[in-house]
């Protein structure tokens, strides 16, 4: 008989007290949810479905829809981004190269999220680095308006969720056997069509991946749409900040979260569904 690795329960309680803890958080979530907002107490008062309701109001339909565009943009825009960088670092045979673009793909995770932010505040404002930079060139007469626009909250995302997409994508480019492109070249395929026809088809697990976690990501993101937006970008999080820390209507922000939860769900469903077809078409 096999005997069972000693150090296996090490990883499993602690693993299993998480698993609680999110638990015990999500019901706690849950119930304020369905009880009465009292204005001026922090107490809650009996059930009601009366939180539900106020959801379809325009203002939160509004941050629904912003979430779920923004989500969608900084995916899209993201995988744009990272899959030269994972193809580069998978691919390339010089040693230096690799390790270079391996430092500019992880560093940012050494950073937290709030400090990444605020050097985007410097690049984008209106004195900032880029508008310094395109203002000297000649290139703009006056300063471009980043801050406060969903296109520099789109832009600082991407840069939040691209370590992680690089390497979801070039863990699934590694798997790719090159004799496959090799093959396409030596039957006359050129270097996009070999990328087009055999590498991407073939990465469609990592590409999946990474568009999933950056949209699921990007989703519960607060800090960024809050400080890069100003208040001006309106999303599920910033809008849960400002009903329960701003209003102190906690029911109705517990509402708003478990709605925002149950929509990411089913995005990423549809997702997972639209990732089998696209693959089940490859196959044919």
């Amino acid at each position: 008989m096999t005997k069972k690795p000693t150090f296996l329960p090490w990883f499993i309680i602690p693993a299993t007290f998480t698993a609680l803890g999110l638990v015990v958080a999500m019901f706690a979530v849950m119930q304020f949810s369905v009880r009465a907002y009292i204005p001026g107490s922090l107490d809650v008062g009996g059930f009601t479905l009366a939180n539900f309701n106020g959801l379809f109001k325009k203002i939160y339909a509004d941050a629904f829809i912003n979430t779920v565009m923004l989500s969608a943009k900084t995916a899209i825009f993201g995988l744009l981004m990272s899959y030269p960088l994972a193809y580069a670092l998978v691919r390339t045979r010089t040693t230096w190269i690799k390790s270079t673009i391996l430092i500019i793909a992880i560093t940012p995770l050494f950073l937290g999220e709030v400090v990444r932010t605020y050097s985007w505040i410097i690049v984008l404002g209106n004195s900032g680095f880029l508008n310094s930079l395109l203002l000297a060139m000649g290139l703009i007469n006056k300063p471009i308006q980043f801050m406060f626009t969903q296109t520099g909250v789109v832009v600082a995302l991407v840069h939040v969720t691209m370590p992680i997409m690089v390497m979801m994508l070039a863990t699934a480019l590694s798997h790719i056997n090159p004799d496959y492109e090799k093959a396409a070249t030596s039957l006359g395929a050129g270097p996009i069509r070999t990328l087009l026809t055999v590498t991407i088809p073939l990465s469609i697990p990592g590409i999946v991946s990474s568009l999933t976690t950056a949209f699921a990501w990007t989703f519960s993101a607060f800090a960024t749409p809050q400080l890069i937006g100003g208040g001006r970008v309106s999303t599920v999080a910033t809008m849960v900040y400002q009903l329960g820390f701003s209003s102190m209507n906690f029911p109705f922000a517990a509402a708003l979260s478990i709605a925002g939860l149950i929509l990411t769900i089913l995005l990423l469903m549809a997702l997972k569904r639209m990732s089998r077809f696209i693959h089940a078409m490859g196959e044919h």
